[in-house]
């Protein structure tokens, strides 16, 4: 196939959907470059918030080291690299799982706990002043109407 054949068949992008796309990924960094420099003055990374904010709505603080690499769209190596990291902060410890004897439980230690805790509103605050409050109610709706609908299609 020649080189012009492959270009006559590209769907290019519209100068409409092409600024779209590019508001867009302006937006995801600029929201997630705040955010993650908010969670710094508490020593954690956005890696380090999710795993410990998710594992605390998880009963006894527990989750498999499989669940949470799904949740977080990771590989269980990426995550369990992440994990070894954490583990030697003393933010999670790693359990055998009783119910797959390959895999292992990601647990919240008491350090986490605090850890979370501390951070929690300053999170909280970073995403209300560089995202929510920077949108009328009617915009958030339609925003969220919209992530969930392109989060779905996967």
């Amino acid at each position: 196939m020649s080189m012009k054949k492959r270009e006559d068949e590209v769907h290019w992008l519209t100068d409409e959907e092409e600024r779209a796309w590019r508001a867009y990924r302006r937006m995801v960094i600029a929201v997630q470059t705040r955010t993650v420099q908010d969670l710094a003055a508490h020593g954690l990374s956005e890696p380090d918030y999710e795993v410990l904010s998710t594992l605390s709505e998880h009963p006894g603080g527990t989750s498999t080291l499989h669940e949470q690499a799904a949740k977080m769209g990771w590989s269980r190596s990426r995550l369990s690299r992440h994990a070894t990291r954490m583990e030697a902060r003393d933010l999670i410890r790693r359990a055998p799982d009783p119910t797959d004897g390959r895999g292992c439980l990601l647990v919240l230690t008491e350090t986490g706990r605090d850890t979370l805790r501390e951070a929690a509103p300053t999170h909280l605050d970073s995403v209300r002043r560089h995202f929510v409050d920077r949108l009328e109610p009617e915009e958030l709706a339609t925003l969220g109407r919209i992530a969930e609908k392109i989060a779905d299609e996967q």
